[in-house]
């Protein structure tokens, strides 16, 4: 039989003991509750002391356990799979990082996560490369006349030259949505997660609550900027999974 122990979702503040509802890990509706040590506190379920696999049940789990929580409180999201013996380990936990978590939940007080993917419109973006460079639009005319036995290592080199005039679109337009959207955010960073070879970005802003609306306003001219031609995604009211990631030592 597994030995159990206590597994930490996120820090958050508070004095008081508090109870979220059996939104556990693993399935077997533990409930999640918060272990206190002076004004901070630890939200943690009842759970086996093992590893558990990082699929997209469990890592969802992991992620509305602390959306909950996130909902009434500001928090500190901790590691996927952070598991300490019991109760009184996870107060040592608390009292050996207080002054740490303190002044993350200090910074983190009142800030929201956005998430911000745009794509380019495929049919729009390869009419425009080859509307603007030169070069690729005389290499197709001139393939255009071959036969496709003699056109192949052609059609190869003005691929690599689409792919290059795109990667340099990419990058200019990405600087150019950020730039509009740092002075309605706090922090944001550019995530490596990109779908597919169309993606500008796939990013994640640090917003005050208070400031969403400057936010959203500032989405709205962008997209009212590029039209049809970049596709924005747009979603907010986040932990910030993207901006803490606590690593505990149990």
């Amino acid at each position: 039989m597994a030995v159990e122990g206590k597994y930490i979702y996120c820090i958050t503040e508070g004095a008081k003991d508090e109870h979220f509802g059996p939104l556990g890990i693993g399935g077997r509706g533990d409930e999640l509750y918060t272990i206190t040590y002076r004004e901070i506190g630890a939200v943690v379920s009842d759970s086996p002391v093992r590893r558990y696999p990082v699929s997209r049940e469990n890592s969802l789990a992991h992620e509305r356990a602390i959306e909950a929580v996130f909902k009434p409180h500001t928090v500190l999201p901790v590691r996927f799979c952070t598991i300490a013996e019991d109760e009184a380990k996870v107060r040592a936990i608390l009292e050996r990082e207080y002054a740490e978590f303190k002044g993350l939940l200090e910074r983190m007080r009142g800030k929201v996560e956005v998430g911000v993917k745009a794509v380019f419109h495929e049919t729009l973006i390869y009419q425009e490369i080859l509307e603007r460079d030169g070069e690729i639009r005389r290499r197709k005319e001139a393939i255009a006349k071959l036969p496709p036995q003699k056109a192949h290592w052609q059609l190869v080199e003005i691929g690599r030259m689409v792919e290059a005039a795109l990667e340099a679109e990419k990058a200019r337009v990405r600087e150019e949505i950020v730039e509009a959207l740092k002075g309605a955010c706090c922090d944001f960073r550019l995530t490596n997660r990109l779908l597919g070879e169309r993606m500008i970005m796939n990013a994640a802003f640090l917003a005050d609550r208070d400031r969403e609306a400057a936010f959203d306003r500032e989405m709205d001219r962008l997209a009212e900027r590029y039209g049809e031609r970049v596709i924005f995604k747009y979603v907010g009211g986040f932990p910030p999974f993207n901006f803490v990631n606590l690593v505990i030592q149990v």
